[in-house]
């Protein structure tokens, strides 16, 4: 019974799930079939809007493609225009060219007949020439060349005069002119430097309270006095002059030494050989941080920059150096500010001169002795410690031992005679003086048709005197020109030298 139902409950349920199938599928279907439709509509509908914005796209495109068409034709017509102006231009230029092209023909066709006019002409002025020479020629008896030569004979004579007289003329003009300037600049120069004259010697005199000093200062037999000159390298001598003792040697870096170490013993009180050795071993080490500091302060007061230490340790050296009686670091210092000055009045560099100035005698104080002149020398250190190669040559030209080829090398040779020509800036021996003097009129004696010489105003004027039959004016100015190369070519002097040649004819009568 209960299978039966079981089965009977099955086969109702298998029913239903068939009937409910084809009910769903025929639903489904139905479904599907509306869903169709409706996607069919829609696609119509959205193909209807795609044609309509394909339309509207394709007015769009075209309406621009007709603007653009439209813009490309104006443009052509645009330069087609401007072709068809051009060509009318060219038309024009053409028009005008051909014109002138008449015109410069006609022109040329004038200035062709007026060319063969002119060289009929100038063949008749040359028929007309030869016809007057000719009857010159006979009326004077003398040829053509014969004529010419003595015109040009008398013409180079008359030449040779007027370019002497105009020659000495523009001499005297231009000395005139330089001599007024050059001393308007070594005046300036001068007055603008002021330093102090001082006048050395070989020997330094050492001030003692009293005379029993010096029997300490020579000690027993002798032994100090001989200790101080083994290690100064100074000859003392006590003599009888009171409260004083003298060092004598041409050193004056070894005098200083020595003097300083003397009063040091003598304020000490212990004076003995170890104690003079120690005492001048000191002073010296002293006198080398003193040069070395004068040589800072000389470059520092000069305003001198980059100075080698070497250089600077000479530049102080030179405070205890002479030339001539003259203090070398005044001169130098003398003569580098002259030489800035100087520089800066000509347009050069004043910085550069100051320091070949200062420099230019640097070789008087050398470490080590040489055969060398202390120009030369000079340039020669300059050149190792690295100074410019204007600075070299003016110091190693400044007494012409090489050539010079900067302008600054002349300033320094013109300020170094400058400063040591200067009246009780140095010592001249009078012989040395009188021979100068002497050589000046032989000099002047030496050429044709000078009588006398005399050489005044302390040799710098030379007056020379001329016989008259013998030299001319013209020969006179040429004499007086000859002399002075001469005495620049042949002679060393300081400053310059005028030269004045005297010529005068006499007429003497006597009336009896």
């Amino acid at each position: 019974m209960d299978i039966t139902v079981i089965i009977a409950a099955i086969a109702g349920l298998a029913v239903g799930v068939g009937i409910g199938t084809v009910i769903f599928k025929a639903g489904l279907k139905k479904k599907g079939s509306a869903i169709i439709t409706e996607a069919e509509k829609e696609a119509e509908s959205i193909k209807k809007d795609k044609i309509l914005q394909a339309k509207e796209k394709f007015l769009e495109l075209k309406s621009e493609h007709e603007a653009q068409i439209a813009k490309r034709e104006a443009k052509m017509q645009e330069r087609h225009d401007k072709l068809k102006s051009r060509e009318r231009s060219a038309s024009q230029m053409l028009e005008q060219n051909k014109r002138k092209e008449k015109d410069v023909d006609r022109l040329k066709q004038q200035l062709e007949r007026k060319l063969e006019a002119n060289e009929r002409k100038e063949k008749d002025l040359e028929r007309m020439h030869r016809q007057q020479v000719e009857q010159l020629e006979v009326i004077s008896g003398l040829s053509g060349e014969d004529a010419k030569a003595q015109l040009m004979e008398a013409l180079r004579e008359e030449a040779k005069t007027e370019a002497a007289a105009s020659i000495a003329n523009t001499i005297e003009e231009a000395k005139l002119t330089a001599n007024q300037e050059a001393k308007k600049i070594v005046i300036q120069t001068i007055q603008r430097t002021a330093t102090e004259q001082a006048i050395e010697n070989a020997v330094s005199v050492f001030n003692i309270e009293n005379d029993d000093v010096k029997g300490r200062i020579i000690g027993r037999e002798g032994r100090n006095i001989r200790a101080l000159e083994a290690a100064t390298g100074v000859e003392i001598i006590v003599d009888d002059t009171p409260e004083a003792i003298i060092l004598s040697c041409f050193d004056p870096v070894r005098r200083e030494i020595a003097r300083l170490s003397m009063h040091k013993l003598v304020t000490d009180g212990r004076i003995h050989p170890a104690r003079i050795e120690e005492v001048v071993s000191k002073t010296s080490k002293q006198i080398e941080e003193e040069i070395a500091e004068i040589g800072k302060r000389t470059a520092i007061d000069l305003g001198i920059h980059g100075l080698h230490p070497e250089l600077i340790r000479m530049v102080g050296r030179m405070k205890y150096r002479s030339s001539y009686g003259q203090n070398l670091l005044q001169h130098s210092r003398e003569v580098a500010n002259m030489c800035a000055v100087m520089a800066s009045e000509l347009g050069l560099n004043p910085k550069l001169a100051k320091r070949a100035g200062l420099l230019h005698d640097i070789g008087k104080v050398p470490s080590e002795e040489t055969d060398l002149p202390h120009a030369i020398l000079g340039m020669q250190m300059a050149e190792k410690y690295g100074e410019k190669p204007d600075v070299c040559n003016a110091i190693g030209a400044h007494h012409d031992e090489i050539e010079m080829k900067s302008l600054i090398s002349p300033i320094i040779q013109v300020c170094d005679a400058i400063s040591g020509a200067r009246p009780g800036a140095r010592r001249q021996v009078a012989e040395s003086y009188i021979q100068r003097l002497k050589e000046l009129e032989d000099l002047a004696m030496s050429f044709r048709g000078v009588e006398k010489a005399y050489a005044i105003h302390a040799g710098r004027e030379l007056r020379v005197i001329v016989g008259s039959e013998k030299v001319g004016d013209a020969d006179a100015s040429q004499i007086s020109f000859d002399i002075t190369q001469k005495i620049q070519n042949e002679m060393t002097y300081p400053g310059q030298v005028k030269v004045t040649v005297i010529r005068e004819t006499r007429a003497v009568n006597v009336a009896k």
